[in-house]
């Protein structure tokens, strides 16, 4: 006898949703399960980012911004001659200000994204530790709209959970897969979280792009080039 629809709807609270399996609903509902279980997720991970103590904090963003820096070195010759952007954070973010400071004053040319339209592709204006920043989307600071656009060549973003496919949960918004779908050539993409937010999957849909490395405290935990 088949299964009933009834039989597949959420039986638990929305904090146990990290147990369901969206895999298993019928094809038109996949998608509408995705989106839940990934709201529950970044709940779940957001809380478990906020109860870090500032000592925890301070300790892990200074080990995060050591392998990234080494990573940068490596991989990307520093990023001499290249643009790099990063983020700015909120809501628990790793802060990676001093790491920006420090490309600044190597000669690096540092760009934010800023969200110029709704449910567009990101734009980048040119950073410096001088910048007079103004709040744009979400009440983020940004640089100022006379701040030089600029094309990244590699390419920071803030995960709330990853995968060692190098998919990455983010807010939810779209913005950096709107962006990468319409980078060309496209950026070397960096995601930069947490070694406790690792996923077994987000559940990727058509429109989720992976990056290409994802860097935490503990280091480069997944790289896709390798591979």
């Amino acid at each position: 006898m088949a299964e009933s629809r009834a039989s597949k709807a959420y039986a638990s609270s929305p904090c146990m949703a990290h147990e369901l399996d969206p895999a298993y609903l019928d094809p038109p509902e996949q998608a509408a399960g995705v989106m839940r279980w990934r709201r529950a997720m970044r709940a779940e991970l957001r809380g478990a980012r906020s109860t870090l103590g500032v000592a925890a904090r301070q300790d892990l963003e200074r080990a995060l911004s050591e392998h990234l820096h080494t990573l940068i070195e490596t991989r990307f010759d520093g990023a001499r001659g290249q643009v790099l952007s990063t983020y700015w954070p909120i809501k628990g973010e790793p802060d990676l200000r001093p790491f920006m400071a420090t490309l600044h004053r190597a000669g690096v040319t540092v760009a934010l994204p800023v969200v110029e339209q709704k449910a567009s592709p990101l734009t980048f204006r040119r950073w410096t530790p001088e910048a007079k920043m103004i709040r744009g989307d979400w009440n983020i600071p940004v640089p100022p709209p006379e701040a030089e656009k600029l094309t990244p060549d590699i390419m920071l973003a803030p995960v709330i959970g990853w995968t060692d496919e190098g998919y990455r949960l983010g807010y939810g918004g779209g913005y950096f897969d709107r962006t990468l779908a319409v980078c060309h050539p496209r950026p070397a993409t960096i995601g930069i979280g947490l070694t406790q937010a690792r996923l077994s999957t987000i559940y990727p849909q058509p429109h989720d792009i992976p990056l290409d490395l994802i860097v935490t405290e503990a280091g480069v935990m997944a790289d896709r080039g390798a591979h």
